[in-house]
């Protein structure tokens, strides 16, 4: 190769990054004390992914379990020799928002989406958001239906939906749906919020930049027994963060304007 056309081959690199990835799409797979529906969670996704005809990765990041999570996702990767799984173990909880961010790092794919590991999709709505990668830079799905939710739940996700829309100018019907990114995505853009409002933010701030989205509308049930982790006082002071962010960002866009 000579020189110029290495020179354009870096420049391409730099500029199209995406092109270089070995498979379409790296999955992280959350694990918290899932031991009783991991198992069913990485047979789904596996499935659906093939179902689609997607290349993939599992990385599933075990985040301090203390149930025998840790020994269940081994014993599946021993009995899966063929598939591509990846298992990180953190000897402390992290959180979701960091996992997310460290899990694209780890990643070979060209997309990214996070899998929570508590199984609440059903291998039909995966399908469906699979199958709209490509079309968009982010794929973003929105609940038509949520078996299992409570109306109080309902009625506070609709309140923050139209919240960050009216900050942002967005018709975005849902924020937390685990949308599909571009992988080096996450790791130029990723935010600093903790907890579930992760989502949101990154979403806002990758469409402020102009790149494309598309929703899907997916069904999903939640089979978490008990107390809902979205409705602990960390998870709504994230929440209450996100916002600020989101509006600080609004206002900076406002003051000074791209030229």
């Amino acid at each position: 190769m000579s020189e110029a056309a290495a020179k354009l081959h870096d420049e391409a690199s730099i500029t199209n990054p995406y092109d270089e990835a070995k498979i379409d799409l790296t999955l992280f797979v959350s694990c918290y004390n899932e031991a009783g529906i991991i198992v069913e969670t990485l047979d789904t996704v596996s499935e659906a992914a093939k179902e689609v005809g997607l290349s993939f990765e599992l990385i599933v990041i075990d985040d301090g379990s203390t149930d025998n999570s840790l020994q269940v996702v081994r014993d599946y990767i021993a009995s899966h020799p063929d598939d591509n799984i990846v298992l990180r173990v953190n000897q402390k909880n992290r959180g979701l928002a960091q996992n997310y961010v460290d899990g694209a790092f780890l990643g070979k794919g060209k997309y990214y989406r996070l899998i929570c590991g508590d199984g609440a999709e059903p291998k039909e709505s995966i399908v469906e958001i699979f199958k709209a990668i490509g079309q968009a830079d982010c794929v973003v799905p929105y609940h038509r239906l949520t078996i299992g939710r409570s109306r109080g739940r309902a009625m506070l996700s609709k309140i923050y939906t139209f919240t960050i829309n009216s900050i942002t100018g967005n018709r975005i019907k849902y924020y937390n749906g685990l949308a599909v990114h571009l992988r080096h995505n996450i790791m130029r853009w990723h935010t600093n919020t903790k907890g579930f409002g992760f989502q949101a933010e990154i979403l806002c701030l990758l469409l402020d930049l102009g790149f494309t989205y598309k929703e899907v509308s997916v069904i999903t049930d939640e089979k978490r027994v008990g107390k809902s982790n979205a409705l602990t006082l960390r998870n709504l002071l994230s929440v209450a963060h996100t916002i600020v962010e989101i509006t600080n960002r609004r206002i900076s866009s406002l003051m000074y304007p791209s030229r």
